[in-house]
């Protein structure tokens, strides 16, 4: 059988379970993305917070999640996930063992480690807005809220766009560890379809080439919103 039955959509070829992992990839890096949001945006707020407590606590968080090895934050979530659904279960009468789900386990894995390089992004893009434009709008009796929402909230997204786009990035390169949870995405699938067909070389190339796909068509995505963001940030600095 020639590489090009191996990798198509034959019968007995393997390109649609690599679409799929490649599908799966890109939905388990997107979520990890929506979580490390989630972290990145509360753990910016406790740096930037005026309690000393929260502080520190901000720079534990970052410290930790970027200092450990990705796979061992992952394991931990896994393996520690998993024990905790499984003492909850028992607390119903359930003694069997029960698994924190591959996806959701990997997602709030990779979530947590990107939430860690978000919030230094969220925190440089915070400091990088100009103090006239807050001072204008408390002296026009702006009240906080308001000044989150109509000045801090459009110019942080304004300045993290760059940083999140390398956020992105790492976020869809360390989803190929999610692999050791079992989930079939993009590098576990390559390893399946090379140890069944015994062409290692061949489905590990193609697993790097459709990384390489993502990464690049991402990148040019990113790309084009940071354009497209300052275009509509100078026009309406124009209206003004």
């Amino acid at each position: 059988m020639s590489w090009i039955d191996l990798i198509g959509f034959g019968p007995n070829g393997r390109g649609g379970l690599l679409l799929w992992a490649t599908l799966m990839t890109l939905s388990v890096t997107a979520a990890s993305l929506v979580i490390g949001a989630v972290f990145g945006a509360g753990v910016a707020a406790a740096k930037l917070s005026s309690s000393r407590l929260a502080r520190v606590i901000g720079d534990a968080y970052t410290t930790i999640l970027r200092g450990a090895p990705e796979l061992l934050v992952i394991y931990l979530v896994y393996f520690g996930g998993s024990q905790a659904v499984s003492a909850i279960g028992r607390l119903f009468q359930y003694e069997g063992f029960l698994g924190l789900p591959s996806f959701l386990a990997g997602a709030l894995a990779v979530g947590m480690i990107s939430g860690a390089y978000q919030a230094e992004v969220y925190r440089g893009a915070f400091h990088a807005i100009a103090k006239g434009e807050i001072e204008a709008a408390r002296s026009i009796g702006m009240g906080r809220a308001l000044r989150f929402r109509r000045i801090i909230i459009p110019q942080i997204l304004r300045f993290s766009l760059p940083g999140l786009g390398n956020v992105w990035q790492l976020s869809l390169k360390d989803s190929a560890l999610i692999s050791v949870t079992g989930l079939a995405e993009l590098m576990r699938t390559s390893q399946l379809a090379a140890g069944s067909t015994r062409q290692y070389f061949l489905f590990f190339i193609v697993g790097g080439i459709l990384y390489l796909v993502l990464t690049t068509i991402s990148g040019q995505l990113f790309a084009a919103a940071e354009r497209r963001v300052a275009v509509s940030f100078s026009h309406g600095l124009g209206r003004s």
